[in-house]
Parts: structure tokens; sequence; C-alpha cells
């Protein structure tokens, strides 16, 4: 039997994040540069035959929690159909997908009927100029009617991640929490993290989500909410009134949670990332496109898992960031 796949701190990994693709139509200042990138030749990333083979092996280890990611999925041509695949592989309890919400006003429902479980949506403004200064497009009443059509469909718990970075969109916190409660969504504030392309990020930069739930609960009274599982990355609250809706805390920086981390990525060009913040890769893809077999790609990964660093290095000072930026990670 293919053993669970136990890193060498003993956790278990159960959580594996699959990027289709490294690119974006939004150009978000903290994941992408404004000016053109130097996406990987098609021919360099993973088919979705090669991405089914590899999570099949990844699922048959005990992984039951896949999220489709990007850049922005949905830019990759019938990412539906790629869903309906993960979907019926057996094992699979929850698969979701992070996108910017541009084209989803559309393929909501389609989403979900290829078995997509739940959607979660990056939006970091709910004013239209700061929108556009953080994304570089205009376009939040596209992103706003994505998010209604994710709970038309049932894609529940719908989930927005907004970044916070002092200065630029930290006041917007209560106004985020009064769209939770009117639209019960599951919004988590994330902590501004050294994952930025044009490495301007600063400490000083950084709101923590303390400091975001005080001033939430000044205007909305919370009630913590229990975790499902030790795994679990936001500290959760419920509204004390008993409306609708969630308001969450991922804590990266001010309170890391490396202890627990269940999650392995695969980037769109086929290399496995242990960490968010790992400064090396693990290309499984030349081992794939040699014509491995099942029991080498399953060496593989368990070499790989056990090389899983115990927790990231933000907080040193001989702190190192990667080389690649989010959009080319994978959320």
């Amino acid at each position: 039997m293919t053993p669970v796949l136990r890193d060498s701190h003993n956790r278990v990994i159960r959580d594996l994040r699959i990027s289709v693709t490294d690119r974006c139509n939004y150009r978000c200042f903290y994941c992408m540069p404004k000016e053109a990138m130097e996406w990987r030749p098609r021919a360099e990333i993973l088919s979705y035959e090669e991405i089914i083979r590899l999570a099949e092996v990844f699922v048959s280890f005990g992984i039951d929690k896949l999220r489709v990611t990007g850049g922005e999925p949905m830019i990759r041509r019938d990412v539906e159909g790629l869903v309906a695949r993960l979907a019926s592989l057996p094992g699979v309890g929850d698969l979701a997908m992070t996108t910017n919400a541009h084209f989803l006003a559309d393929r909501a429902r389609g989403l979900k009927e290829a078995g997509l479980r739940r959607i979660t949506i990056s939006l970091d403004s709910l004013t239209p100029d700061r929108f556009a200064l953080m994304t570089g497009r205009s376009d939040l009443p596209r992103v706003m009617a994505g998010i209604d059509a994710a709970v038309e469909a049932g894609l529940f718990p719908v989930k927005v991640n907004c970044v916070v970075i002092r200065g630029i969109n930290d006041d917007q916190a209560p106004d985020f929490a009064a769209m939770a409660r009117e639209k019960g969504l599951h919004v988590r504030f994330i902590e501004f993290m050294p994952l930025d392309n044009g490495k301007v990020w600063r400490r000083e930069m950084v709101v923590s989500g303390e400091e975001l739930r005080e001033r939430i609960a000044s205007v909305y009274p919370l009630e913590r909410v229990a975790a499902e599982s030790p795994a679990e990355t936001a500290r959760r609250w419920c509204f004390a009134d008993g409306a609708p809706g969630e308001v969450g805390f991922i804590n990266p920086v001010t309170q890391p949670f490396c202890g627990h981390c269940s999650r392995i990525r695969l980037t769109a060009d086929g290399m496995i990332r242990t960490c968010l913040f790992s400064t090396v890769e693990h290309d499984i893809k030349s081992l794939l496109r040699a014509g491995a077999s099942r029991d080498d790609l399953v060496s593989f990964i368990l070499a790989t898992i056990a090389k899983k660093e115990e927790r990231h290095h933000i907080n040193d000072r001989d702190f190192v960031q990667p080389l690649r930026t989010m959009s080319c990670i994978g959320g």
C-alpha cells in the first residue's frame, strides 16, 4: 500500500495546490510587475494529462484537498474540463479554486457543475480607485458580479482573500466585514508577505491580523470560531449578533503556523515547492517527461516531501526572498 505523505517533522501532507498557469490579466503590485512579463513558453507548462497523472499519485498518498490556482486559472483553456477530471479522482474530498473573478460571472455555474466545491476570490479593495491602484485594472464591477455569481451557484463557502497593506487598504477592513455580513461571505485578511515582484516589502507595511480584528470588532463585535483542524491557516471569527458570514485572519508574519503545515505546491511548469518561501524547487516534470514509471514518481515525491522545511524564515535577519513571485508559485 502506498504510504501516507509525512515529512521529516511528522506533519502529514493533505493539501495540494496545483497551479495551471503563470499568466494573469491583472497586475497586483505585490504579485506581478506592471510591465510585460516573460511568461513560461507553453511547452514548459504541464498539460492537463500530466497534471492528472501527478494528481492521481498525490491523492493516492491520502491527499484529499486539491486547489486549482494560477496566475489566473480561468485564462487556461477549458479549465472546467480539468476540474471535472480532478473531481472524479477517488479520494478527493475537497476541490477548490483561487481566482481574481474577472471571468467568474459567466462561469461559476459551469465550474460548480464540473465538480468544484468551493472558490476563493482575491479582492484587495472595495473602491474603484484603490482597486485600480492595486491591480492595475478598472474591473471592480466584474469582480463583484463574479462574487454574486459564485454565491448563486452554491460554491459555498465563497471566500474572499484580501492582502492588507498599511496606508493603502487597511482602512477598508470594516467595509469588507460589512460585505461579509451582507452576502454571507467568508472574508480572509492576509498579512502582506515578502513575495512581491518589486521587492518593496517592508515590515512597517504589515498590518497584523490582531490589529485588524480589533478594528473590525469595534464596529461589529466578534466571536471566535473553533478551528476545523490544526492545519487551518485562518483564525476565524463570526459576528456576535448572528449575522451571516465570517472574517478570518491569516497571519504568516506575526503568528506563523508552520508547525501544522499540511500543504505542498505543484507549479504550472512542473516544480514541486515544499514551502511558499522555498528557495529551491524540485523538478518532477523532467522525470515525468522522461517516461518515469509510477514507482519512480512515488519515490521522487517521498524524497521531496522529506525535504520540506520546518518553517519559513520571514522573521530571520538573514531571510532570503524567493526568486519567484506569487503568480509563478501558485496561491
